[in-house]
């Protein structure tokens, strides 16, 4: 069994938070005191691990945003992983047998051809980089994080940009492993919740592609399928597509998003041009783009699997709607209370 240093790249943001957190379970010393809600993760049951945590080390941009990682046995280490000669360090510390696991992704950017400076920047030359250093550095292992639909031909920026990016790491010789999730939901996303508090405040919700399909797959899912092949030798070379038991059109998870918040609003369906007006409208809202057109074109494309996600990932994703209370944050007094008596 292979004790390996790992670099999450990406470790801070909303599934980075959660990979952190199960390879610290796995990591830790048996009798070690974890943080609530953290616990000590297993395995695939019948299944030993081929490799299992060492050093974690997590760069982030300023220590201050990331105070809810620091009860965790994890380095933060305050670095910007676009500059070449920071993360050749960071792959220096992890030796030949580390692992470097790449979960960074943004979801707007300005317009360009094929796609944005952002996209370009985050999706495409970022990978190239670190397959780049880690050939350097003789890190073989590296797993990382596409989107389902990422083509280099697609219909959208974001689509385009994960495409070129995938393409970087499977013409790669090191010992990858791809994760294509459809949308991504926990407490705290940009997706559910967004809608969720629309209609806390809107009499009615104005709804651009109504019909698009997605798959929405947990982000506690999303995080031990990557924790579980990082210790799983099976799934290098391998592409796998993440996503949920069942499909929803955008419009449904609109209203279950409304209905779980308390606040259901009508849905009005919206034809493509004004739709895509309300879409410009919203990048340019205070505090960054709620929509962008480039995300319409996104939803060109259904957001679904061809078939089961693979059990070599060790994972049964759970339902959407068994989660939504904890998703959007509303618990009711009997749940509340539930937990003091368990805590008594």
């Amino acid at each position: 069994m292979l004790v390996s240093n790992i670099l999450v790249i990406g470790g801070s943001g909303f599934i980075g938070s959660h990979v952190l957190a199960r390879l610290a379970a796995l990591a830790a010393t048996p009798g070690e005191r974890l943080p609530e809600p953290v616990t000590r993760a297993a395995w695939v049951p019948g299944a030993l691990p081929d490799r299992v945590p060492g050093r974690i080390l997590a760069p982030t941009r300023d220590l201050r945003g990331v105070r809810h990682l620091l009860p965790l046995p994890v380095e933060l280490v305050e670095a910007d992983v676009h500059d070449d000669a920071t993360l050749d360090r960071l792959l220096a510390a992890l030796g030949e047998d580390g692992t470097v696991i790449n979960l960074v992704g943004i979801l707007h950017d300005r317009r360009g051809t094929p796609y944005g400076p952002g996209f370009a920047k985050a999706h495409v030359a970022l990978p190239r980089r670190l397959v780049a250093m880690c050939a350097r550095h003789g890190v073989r292992r590296l797993l990382h994080m596409s989107a389902l639909g990422a083509e280099s031909a697609g219909p959208s920026m974001y689509l385009r940009s994960k495409g070129d990016g995938e393409a970087a790491v499977t013409m790669s010789m090191l010992d990858w492993t791809v994760f294509r999730p459809s949308v991504v939901f926990g407490p705290g996303d940009s997706f559910l919740n967004l809608f969720a508090r629309m209609q806390r405040f809107a009499p009615f919700v104005p709804l651009a592609c109504a019909d698009a399909r997605f798959q929405p797959i947990a982000v506690e899912d999303v995080a031990q399928a990557i924790v579980n092949a990082f210790g799983n030798a099976e799934t290098i070379h391998q592409c796998y597509d993440l996503g949920g038991p069942q499909v929803y059109t955008l419009e449904e998870l609109v209203r279950l998003a409304g209905q779980a918040a308390g606040h259901p609003r009508p849905v009005m369906r919206l034809p493509a041009a004004l739709g895509r007006l309300q879409a410009m409208m919203l990048e340019h809202a205070p505090g960054g783009p709620l929509m962008s057109r480039d995300n319409l074109d996104s939803m060109r494309v259904d957001n679904v699997l061809h078939g089961p996600v693979s059990p070599v990932l060790g994972i049964t994703p759970r339902h959407l709607e068994s989660s939504l209370a904890e998703v959007l944050g509303r618990q009711d007094r009997s749940a509340r209370l539930d937990r003091w008596r368990m805590r008594a």
